[in-house]
């Protein structure tokens, strides 16, 4: 496989089209060759390109920020000279000052294929600004690690965020590329927009469902994205942000764990297997305890649950459904203790007067399923069904593999 930045530096006639024009770059951490040159680096030694600016998204372009919602200041690239602007510091959509640094705008950021990563966010940010100023976007496309399957409650209107760039569904199942190629249509924009695709990425096959798997160094996209398997699990444990429970920070093994004290992890893993054990399949659950060392429960004793998905016996990709196996954690602890609080309030990505966990899953639906005692996981799963099959249409028209 090869990836769209590859593909960018080895063809020049790919490069033609930049002749005389400036160029930035949008990239992060995880903007690298197969030999793990960095993208900025990598383009900076193209006699043919004439690099202008770059732009860090969240956590940085080098990834400079550990937690979430810490901002990223502006620099100069010490080596090049250039202006290194931040997309998640004094702004999130770019300034005309930033907008003035360029023509052409390369997009390399590797995703994770899910709706509340804020990549996504940024780059329909930068298409409207480029759109509106009459500037250029193409996406050096990288793979969706975790493939083409689709799965959650699509946003409602009138939710869209920093953590919801419009109506997708937790797992969208889409590359950058064509997400971007989504949006356009979407929100009928008008600017020069080029993908360079992916060479022989093949998402469905196995054991990588998405990820070249044993043929490409994962590096961290963001500072607690550390494996493929925080990836698969990412689109149900990130809900845990938005809730009084750890999803792992603080220990190695962030977003693929999860608990607090004093749950008891074995009655948690009968009961959700009581309310619905197909929701569990696909994957391997393990009782656990874990100590964060920072974020929540920090220095406490925490019992739960880790999810795991790398033993290719105990995998399936057409079977894991993270979400719904999240909400069903929710739907039992509700169970168990109905007046604990489990819904966090506290100020989420600049959001002040909504609850975080209906920002992440854009609309109180999934909240409002959780605390009402008759519903149902059939209840929850007829919503979802719809929306993905929706969903599933909608997005046919964009794929460009």
């Amino acid at each position: 496989m090869k990836t769209g930045l590859e593909r960018f530096i080895e063809d020049p006639a790919l490069r033609a089209p930049l002749a005389g024009r400036r160029v930035a770059l949008l990239a992060h951490p995880a903007s690298v060759t197969r030999d793990l040159t960095h993208a900025l680096d990598a383009l900076a030694t193209l006699p043919d390109v004439r690099l202008a600016a770059a732009f860090g998204p969240q956590h940085g372009l080098r990834g400079d920020k550990q937690d979430n919602m810490v901002e990223s200041p502006d620099f100069t690239d010490p080596r090049l000279g250039i202006p290194v602007f931040s997309l998640y510091g004094q702004v999130r959509r770019p300034t005309e000052t930033m907008l003035g640094s360029f023509d052409v705008l390369l997009v390399d950021l590797q995703d994770l294929g899910c709706r509340i990563y804020t990549f996504i966010t940024t780059l329909r940010y930068m298409l409207e600004a480029a759109a509106a100023r009459g500037k250029a976007v193409w996406v050096l496309d990288r793979p969706n690690p975790i493939g083409r399957r689709a799965e959650g409650l699509r946003l409602r209107e009138g939710w869209e965020s920093f953590v919801g760039a419009g109506p997708l569904p937790m797992r969208h199942g889409l590359t950058l590329g064509e997400l971007g190629r989504w949006f356009i249509a979407r929100l009928k924009l008008d600017l020069e927009y080029r993908v360079i695709p992916l060479q022989g990425w093949q998402p469905g096959a196995a054991p990588g469902h998405g990820w070249p798997l044993h043929e490409r160094t994962w590096i961290n996209p963001s500072p607690n994205a550390p494996n493929l398997w925080m990836a698969r699990a990412y689109p149900g444990t990130v809900m845990l942000e938005g809730t009084t429970l750890s999803e792992g920070r603080g220990t190695t093994r962030p977003l693929e764990l999860f608990g607090t004290p004093g749950i008891d992890p074995r009655r948690l893993l009968a009961d959700m297997r009581l309310l619905a054990p197909q929701w569990l399949a696909g994957c391997r659950l393990r009782e656990c305890w874990f100590e964060p060392v920072f974020h929540k429960y920090a220095g406490q004793l925490c019992a739960g649950l880790q999810i795991h998905t790398e033993d290719p016996a105990h995998y399936s990709h057409a079977a894991f459904q993270p979400w719904r196996l999240i909400a069903l954690a929710f739907k039992a602890l509700r169970r168990q203790q109905p007046d604990d609080p489990l819904w966090r309030d506290f100020a989420y990505e600049y959001e002040r007067e909504r609850l975080p966990i209906d920002l992440i899953n854009g609309g109180p639906l999934l909240r409002q399923w959780v605390d009402d005692p008759a519903a149902t996981p059939a209840d929850l799963q007829a919503l979802a069904a719809a929306d993905e099959a929706a969903w599933l249409d909608e997005r046919a028209p964009f794929l460009l593999y």
